[in-house]
């Protein structure tokens, strides 16, 4: 008997689970149709004692699973019911001739306006396991026994939309959230916070698929459990070669599926899961850590009389740690999962990723770095300016783009500098929506290189539209001579979320086979709304099979 066919799970604050499961083995997967409707409410929530309002899918936080197999055709109806304007963002979904349905908003699409609804629709190729979908519009989102998604997050008990308008306004680093979540719930160590505790009820003897996804706004997380191991077997949505670890790290954007092998024994213990932030920039950060319990289910003995037991995690800013941990991901590189890893390059692209600043606004003092510049963000210290139109709308009816963007994005930095050494006095960056265009099929290597300009950080940048190969990273300054000779180019970790190294570098390659307008960007959403982002234009093909379709007729508009 052939195995059973593989699931995408996805994910939503607007934040949920998509599962995503692989075609049968024995025969492939025709695909179906899954219909489902969001609707998009306001409704209040109480944690650490502070009631506030929150955005819902169908009634629930997080939002509802869509369970899906590869090869489904998915159609979903958004609907808007809250004064926000919104849109939904499929993370990780390569969306293959189906760009209308991405859903950053001024990016493929005009974001939803109260009152109104858009389908979005997709199919699901090429991919199995754990994706997760999310507003994209400010800060709005946030075969084993048995699968359990865990969603890690972030709680403010202010508005954040509220928190990142303050920030833009007065140029200063936004207030920190107030806790981080499990699956919505704060646990045991925050004030006011007792009976809002996630409990995993586990079995001995039993192997549990964990799908852990970070929709955490601004931190990356590390994660662990009390006297358990985990063995990593998939990382957005691609298996890779499993590996064991006591303690793993997950930026925003990040997903993964982690085997639990439970003890064969029901031991006379409680275990803490805790998750706290890996961080390594300058600014201010929730330094806090969520905890959760893990308890063994047993017909006899009392809880209250179980030790409960604690794990170690790393230092807050643990970067050979990190490093040491992301370079054990690994392809399977199987004749059935192969690692289609670009072998020669057609075009090379060298960006710096980092802060900077602009001036602060006649007779206003502002709050950045000096009283008279505002923190910015920059990909070669180009910090890029949301249109008012959408972006893949203006390239599809061409004669509007001149006025929404210009395609003279710089491949490389325009004044090259030492970019981990004394940053260079001038910390001011151009504004503007400069796009990248590239032939169909083109091969694309682009190397990521974080600046010490306002400090050195780690930063998860994420690739709409595409997986890419992750073939090398570093510290230091990337050296073009030296470094691309010691790339992975057999099995490199295939992802569409990667962390930039705090005070290095990291080099993706991809093939630009789907057509359309793609945002990359820093899924740290405070540098993203300062400008750490980018998009590509990936031309048209010869064929029908690789051209962006037209619009579909619910297209939202501006």
């Amino acid at each position: 008997m052939g195995a059973s066919p593989a699931i995408v799970m996805i994910l939503f604050v607007a934040v949920g689970c998509f599962m995503a499961y692989p075609e049968a083995v024995t025969a492939k997967h025709t695909g179906i149709t899954r219909r489902y409707t969001f609707n998009v409410y306001k409704a209040e929530i109480t944690r650490l004692c502070h009631t506030k309002s929150i955005v819902t899918v169908n009634g629930k936080f997080p939002g509802p699973r869509v369970i899906t197999r590869e090869g489904d055709h998915l159609v979903v109806k958004v609907v808007n019911h809250v004064p926000n304007n919104i849109s939904i963002h499929w993370h990780g979904v390569r969306q293959l001739q189906s760009g209308w349905a991405d859903g950053p908003s001024c990016i493929t699409q005009c974001p939803i306006q109260t009152g109104h609804s858009y389908v979005y629709n997709f199919t699901i190729t090429g991919q199995r396991g754990t994706l997760f979908w999310h507003a994209h519009i400010s800060w709005l989102r946030e075969t084993p026994y048995k699968e359990v998604p865990i969603l890690f997050g972030e709680w403010f008990n202010a508005d954040p939309e509220a928190v990142i308008n303050q920030s833009l306004q007065t140029g200063g680093g936004p207030n920190v959230s107030d806790a981080y979540t499990f699956n919505g719930l704060p646990g045991p160590l925050y004030n006011c916070s007792a009976k809002d505790i996630y409990k995993l009820k586990v079995k001995p003897g039993k192997t549990y698929l964990l799908r852990l996804i970070n929709a955490a706004l601004n931190d990356e997380l590390f994660f662990s459990i009390a006297d358990h191991s985990l063995t990593m077997v998939e990382a957005d949505a691609v298996y890779v070669k499993p590996f064991e670890t006591n303690v793993l790290m997950i930026t925003p954007g990040q997903t993964t599926n982690v085997l639990l092998k439970t003890k064969s024994k029901a031991p006379n213990a409680t275990f803490l899961m805790l998750a706290r932030p890996y961080a390594t920039g300058m600014g201010t950060f929730d330094n806090t850590t969520v905890a959760g319990i893990l308890e063994y289910e047993t017909p006899s003995t009392s809880l209250k009389n179980r030790p409960l037991l604690k794990p170690g995690l790393p230092a807050i800013n643990a970067t050979n740690f990190v490093a040491n941990f992301t370079s054990k991901f690994r392809s399977l590189a199987t004749a059935k999962f192969p690692a289609n890893v670009p072998q020669k390059v057609d075009k090379k692209f060298f960006f710096t990723v980092g802060l900077g600043t602009k001036p602060c606004p006649k007779n206003q003092t502002c709050q950045g770095p000096t009283n008279s510049t505002k923190f910015a963000a920059s990909m070669n210290n180009i910090s890029f300016a949301l249109p008012r139109t959408a972006l893949l709308q203006s390239h599809f009816f061409s004669q509007y783009s001149k006025r929404v963007y210009t395609t003279d994005f710089p491949a490389f930095p325009q004044i090259p500098f030492n970019y981990t050494g004394t940053p260079p006095n001038n910390t001011l960056v151009n504004n503007g929506t400069k796009l990248m265009v590239i032939p169909f099929n083109t091969s694309v290597e682009v190397v990521l290189q974080d600046t010490s300009i306002l400090g050195a950080e780690s930063h998860p940048l994420h690739l709409h539209g595409y997986n890419f190969y992750v073939v090398g990273q570093g510290f230091g300054n990337f050296d073009p001579k030296n470094d691309p000779p010691k790339f992975n180019l057999v099995d490199p970790v295939e992802r569409n979320t990667v962390g930039v190294p705090s005070g290095g570098w990291v080099a993706i390659r991809f093939q630009a086979d789907n057509p359309g307008v793609w945002l990359m960007h820093c899924h740290f959403d405070v540098h993203q709304s300062w400008g750490l982002g980018m998009a590509w234009i990936v031309l048209d093909g010869e064929f029908p099979n690789q051209k962006l379709p037209p619009p579909p007729s619910d297209l939202p508009m501006c």
